[in-house]
């Protein structure tokens, strides 16, 4: 090969790892921020990655666009390795006409997540996009409905991860909504449909691009996004952490680690963590902390319907979805928020094969007029609906309470929880005995009062749990398996797992069901 040749493609290489050129690269490091292929470099393991058209440029005439031509069109695309695993992933690059979305954009994206979905691999997308290229009009709006199209096709066959590191606005904000997990910086990424100015045109609000859809915001009050960094690293660290309990396809087990924690291990610490008190609050965290491996327990939308833990684990080296009650934040109960955040974690792990544990220490779903306008009912019905369709192993440990409809959510027995455990403390009824005793004894309530009526209430409170509130009569009928003793659960759930690991089950042959949305 003649050494103009080799000059040629090496230049030609050089210009197009420039993308908008080293002016704006270093207005972007300027602001502390990352390229797109410094992002990639980031993510994939070191020298791994493979970049698919890189000389591919857009074809619009429109509006002067002629003149404005880069090699790679504002996307770098390809694929490489994360943790030693075959890793798909794309980049938007902001230096190039500030990432817009083009029809060659798109194409340079479908091309890989049809590889994805070929080769059974994860896929990444990396954002920071002002959003569709106005100067090609349709073509950009089909390129688009190209990608989410994908999305859809690809759910729950392959994992799909989006990390927003800057403008995500319109209708690029759908693809992000598609996938599986999102994560955001703070105050460097947004999402929104439509922007301040369109706001403040349409409803007259003042409000600035953080406060509308910034990841404090998608955090804590609209649950579109499930974490949030305050830099870039720890960003792309996230999503590297979220792929390590995922397996490549929904035809494959997640990764088994090794581990140095004992199997055996007891946690002492948990006969003692119930307060006698039965309205005190205690952390489900430590819970979970001390039952699984090494104490690691990555958290999902932690800042969101905050009542209910979601979050992957590894319990004898086994990745494992957790769903735990929290009754530090409104005593655990379940109500809009966390039955749509839980049910779409459910639904995510058995998708790809992790098994679940629930934790259940639940007093009911929250009353009200606001929950009951925002629709508890059907959202409800959907972490039911999760729990009932799901068919990985399914492992619970009711912690303390578990009362009413809620019970009913919470991984019985009844919707096919393979094994149900209870610590011997716990209350398992429709309902505690305060409200039970005021319903079955209203006439008689009526007409005692002062010491008559305490001793009354207490005497009847005292045989509703022993009768009813308690662990035993569940545990008699076998929609309890075993009563446990605290500071073993992690063992008997750890041994639960590993004879569930041959499971086999499938739901009845249909299209799709037709989940309560």
């Amino acid at each position: 090969m003649s050494t103009t040749s080799l000059d040629d493609l090496n230049k030609r290489r050089f210009v197009a790892k420039q993308g908008g050129g080293t002016a704006r690269i270093e207005k972007i490091h300027a602001k502390g921020r990352l390229t797109a292929r410094e992002r990639i470099d980031a993510f994939l393991d070191d020298g791994s990655f493979e970049e698919f058209d890189m000389f591919k440029e857009h074809r619009c005439v429109h509006f002067g666009m002629e003149k404005k031509k880069t090699p790679g069109d504002g996307i770098v695309t390809g694929y490489g390795t994360v943790n030693g695993r075959l890793t798909y992933v794309f980049a938007q690059d902001f230096t190039v006409l500030g990432g817009s979305l083009s029809e060659t954009f798109a194409e340079k994206i479908c091309k890989v997540m049809d590889m994805a979905m070929t080769n059974g691999a994860p896929i990444v997308g990396l954002n920071d996009s002002g959003g569709a290229r106005i100067q090609e009009g349709i073509e950009s709006l089909a390129g688009y409905t190209e990608i989410f199209y994908r999305n859809v096709r690809s759910s729950g066959v392959i994992p799909q991860l989006s990390g927003i590191f800057g403008p995500c606005a319109g209708g690029a904000v759908y693809s992000p909504a598609l996938t599986d997990f999102t994560v955001m910086v703070r105050e460097h990424s947004y999402m929104f449909l439509t922007g301040p100015k369109v706001v403040k045109t349409v409803t007259h609000e003042d409000v600035t691009t953080e406060t509308l859809g910034g990841a404090s915001i998608h955090t804590t009050k609209s649950g579109v996004a499930h974490m949030a960094y305050d830099d870039e690293q720890d960003t792309i660290e996230a999503l590297q952490k979220l792929l390590s309990y995922m397996p490549q396809n929904n035809t494959e087990a997640p990764p088994v680690l090794e581990t140095d924690d004992p199997l055996d291990r007891t946690c002492d610490e948990l006969d003692d963590i119930i307060p006698e008190n039965p309205n005190a609050a205690f952390d489900m965290q430590e819970i979970i902390g001390s039952i699984v491996d090494d104490g690691v327990f990555l958290e999902v939308q932690p800042e969101w319907a905050a009542n209910l833990l979601v979050g992957f684990a590894r319990m004898g080296g086994m990745s494992v979805g957790i769903v735990a009650n929290q009754p530090q934040v409104l005593a655990g109960v379940l109500d809009n928020d966390s039955s749509i955040k839980g049910a779409r974690f459910v639904r995510f792990c058995d998708a790809f094969n992790i098994p679940l544990v629930t934790l259940v220490d639940v007093p009911g779903f929250l009353p009200g007029t606001v929950q009951e306008y925002g629709g508890i009912i059907r959202n409800g019905a959907k972490m039911l609906y999760a729990y009932a369709e799901a068919t990985v192993p399914k492992v619970s440990v009711t912690i303390r309470k578990s009362y009413g409809g809620a019970h009913c959510v919470m991984s019985p027995k009844q919707l096919g929880g393979d094994i149900n455990y209870s610590w011997p403390n716990s209350e398992i009824a429709v309902m505690g005995a305060k409200g039970a005793v005021e319903i079955l004894h209203a006439r008689k309530l009526r007409e005692l009062e002062g010491e008559e009526l305490a001793a009354f209430v207490a005497e009847k409170e005292k045989e509703y749990s022993d009768n009813f509130a308690n662990p035993w009569e569940a545990a008699k009928r076998g929609y309890i398996d075993d009563v446990i003793q605290p500071a073993r659960t992690r063992l008997r759930v750890i041994k639960a797992l590993a004879m569930l690991q041959g499971k086999r089950a499938s739901n009845p042959p249909k299209k799709h069901g037709n989940i309560p949305l």
